[in-house]
């Protein structure tokens, strides 16, 4: 199915609002793509027109087995060229989410799966969100937020769920990368703060925002 890249960015933009909503509405899309509700009308019935989507008006959407098998093949290509991009080419893993923006627009099959098999088909990209294979099929990982994990228990970074540069800039500020050794000090109640240690790295505190995105498996 040939779709421009408007609709891709669409499809993948519901896909990762419908993960964290039963039914997705017009309002949440437009705040989450910063345009207008009429646009994204506009887009749904298209969308629709392609059998991509279960739609009805003042009730809410959702991607149905072919939108989600494509969006899926988005995320893919997306993830690949971010994995390239850090591991062949030594770009910093705060810079390559626009540039794989641009580059998983480009849909040949056969160029995607040669580039899976060229970087040893990864499980995951520098940020730590799972690859889909060719197949689709994602493995979820067992992760959970880093504001969530037990006092002086040892863990490993595994994801890091916002991927805004001002973030990605503190992380690297501080050391804290895919799969960094992690310990909890100290929670602070008053804005949840926490203080941390890394692995050979000194002590520092990070705000509760960023420990809801810093993902973390037991070590």
């Amino acid at each position: 199915m040939k779709l421009s890249e408007s609709e891709e960015n669409y499809i993948k933009s519901i896909y990762n609002l419908q993960i964290k909503t039963e039914k997705v509405n017009t309002n949440s899309l437009a705040v989450f793509l910063n345009t207008s509700p009429a646009s994204i009308t506009d887009m749904l019935k298209k969308l629709k027109s392609k059998k991509l989507l279960e739609y009805k008006k003042y009730y809410g959407f959702r991607l149905n087995e072919a939108g989600n098998t494509e969006a899926l093949k988005i995320i893919r290509r997306h993830r690949l060229w971010e994995f390239f991009l850090v591991a062949k080419l030594g770009m910093e893993w705060d810079k390559v989410h626009d540039i794989a923006e641009e580059l998983e627009h480009v849909s040949s099959p056969e160029l995607i799966n040669r580039l899976d098999a060229y970087l040893g088909k990864p499980k995951t990209d520098p940020h730590g969100d799972p690859i889909p294979d060719e197949r689709g099929k994602v493995v979820l990982l067992k992760q959970k937020p880093l504001k969530d994990l037990a006092m002086k228990q040892n863990a490993i970074v595994s994801s890091v769920s916002s991927q805004g540069h001002e973030i990605m800039e503190m992380l690297n500020h501080y050391g804290i990368g895919i799969g960094s050794q992690i310990k909890v000090l100290k929670s602070f109640e008053f804005d949840g703060s926490l203080q941390i240690k890394i692995a050979r790295k000194p002590e520092c505190i990070i705000s509760g925002m960023a420990a809801q995105n810093i993902y973390v498996y037991d070590n």
